[in-house]
């Protein structure tokens, strides 16, 4: 009963997807995970209550600001955070439950506990007092990151917040503070900037969004700021002092060398995340990790160890939820002698804010670095008929294609529902699209997407209207 062809320590995104993979491939697997509900931090605490609050949120604030000019006026409008929370809950909830049926639905056994490699096939779960000897030919360990913080910097959840606490305020704080201008702190103060709460994000860097394409990165500041989001570039943290009080932040301006303090009711802290792989037992199995703390892997995923394989955020590559369903796929079908493969030159990345932005390929940075020589096409949600209408004008498409073949290298936007529409671009990327192909496939009209037909028209200098 103990015996297994896979055993899969984690169970979110990457963990539970290569199981359920694994096991329509005919392997008996099993997925372990300490949480208690499946889906990792992506569900439970990441991805999916943030859209819940990040959907809610831009309700009210379109309810509160926008409808009355565009005459659907609201009296009395109210804002029930405990009744935002317990909706977010109940989706969470029965998302979680979802898995669960579907780990029964494919024969995935499924076994709460911390497990423990004890040898290359021996894994020992953990369960409050219990312990139960698990053997497994193949072992992946898809136990993903941690919240990273700033030395000296503890997070208690109740002041100093995490996206975890973030996700679970009780009431809309009245001053809040993020330090870290990348995509989750931006989506969590976006969160509670709607709500009403007066945000500041405080930034090392002088530009928000790292890794970002630069064009996107200056216009999506320029956007948040006009929403009232207020921000404190090239600063470095120096200390953060919690007292009953509320939370003082000391940072100094890197231009100026000059110290400040503001104070605030919470500081969110959202610096990074770091692969979390403490109480595995990896160097005692002889499992290597780099100087990042990162478990190493070859092409095929598999780690020192040739039976070991390791997916999602403990390797290498950008931190995002459908990144480590791809690898949890290749994993499962490497296993069952097929040819499993990841694409990382065309994964999309978004960030779920108001205008959304999403990017795919390479930056105009990078391409610049590689010297790569390339053509732009860029089209502004101004001159889209359906973003008019809708009130909705922020932002463009960028389009960047070689200057020889027209094969396009990377595409960004900045604008409405733009999580979405990246996948077309995603597609055409993962075929070998040129721009040319893209401006001759007919887009229905009245539509957002038109903007990328007409982005792709004007790599070639002839948009039709603008």
């Amino acid at each position: 009963m103990n015996n297994f062809d896979l055993v899969v320590i984690g169970g979110g995104p990457g963990g539970y997807v290569c199981a359920i993979r694994a096991a329509q491939l005919g392997l008996k697997t099993a997925c372990v995970e300490y949480r208690g509900t499946l889906g990792g931090t992506c569900l439970n605490v990441g991805c999916i209550p943030s859209k819940s609050l990040l959907n809610l949120s831009e309700n009210f604030h379109k309810a509160q600001k926008d409808f009355n000019s565009q005459g659907i006026e609201i009296e009395g409008i109210k804002l029930n955070v405990e009744k935002m929370m317990s909706n977010k809950n109940k989706s969470v909830q029965v998302l979680t439950k979802g898995v669960e049926f579907l780990f029964k639905k494919n024969k995935v056994t499924y076994i709460k506990g911390k497990g423990v490699l004890f040898s290359k096939n021996d894994i020992v779960v953990y369960d409050n007092n219990n312990k139960t000897n698990y053997k497994a030919k193949n072992i992946v360990i898809a136990t993903g990151s941690s919240v990273a913080s700033l030395p000296g910097v503890e997070i208690d959840e109740k002041n100093i917040i995490s996206s975890t606490g973030a996700l679970s305020l009780k009431q809309v704080p009245n001053k809040l503070a993020v330090i870290g201008g990348g995509y989750i702190g931006l989506e969590m103060g976006s969160v509670w900037s709607r709500l009403g709460s007066k945000v500041t994000v405080i930034e090392y860097l002088d530009h928000i969004t790292p890794g970002m394409d630069m064009e996107v990165s200056k216009e999506f500041k320029k956007i948040l700021t006009k929403q009232g989001i207020n921000f404190k570039m090239g600063s470095r943290v120096n200390k953060v002092i919690n007292s009953s009080q509320g939370v003082s932040i000391n940072y100094t301006d890197l231009k100026s060398s000059k110290e400040e303090t503001l104070k605030f009711d919470k500081v969110l802290v959202s610096v990074g995340r770091k692969p979390y792989t403490e109480g595995l037992n990896l160097t005692k199995v002889g499992v290597k990790k780099d100087s990042k703390g990162r478990i190493e892997v070859n092409n095929k995923l598999q780690t020192s160890i040739k039976n070991i394989y390791a997916i999602g955020d403990v390797i290498k590559g950008p931190m995002l939820a459908h990144k480590a369903e791809e690898e949890g796929i290749a994993v499962a079908e490497i296993l069952a002698g097929q040819a499993g493969h990841v694409n990382y030159d065309v994964i999309p990345g978004v960030i779920y804010t108001s205008p959304e932005v999403a990017a795919v390929g390479k930056t105009e940075e990078q391409l610049k670095e590689e010297k790569k020589s390339y053509k732009v096409g860029r089209f502004p949600f101004l001159a889209n008929s359906r973003a008019k209408v809708n009130n909705e004008t922020d932002g463009f498409v960028k389009i960047l294609a070689d200057s020889k073949t027209d094969k396009v290298l990377g595409v960004h936007i900045i604008g409405p529902h733009c999580g979405d529409m990246i996948a077309e671009m995603a597609l055409a990327m993962e075929f070998g699209a040129s721009s040319e192909d893209i401006a001759r496939t007919c887009h229905a009209h009245p539509t957002h997407t038109e903007a990328i037909k007409e982005a792709a028209l004007a790599v070639d200098k002839r948009p039709i209207h603008f």
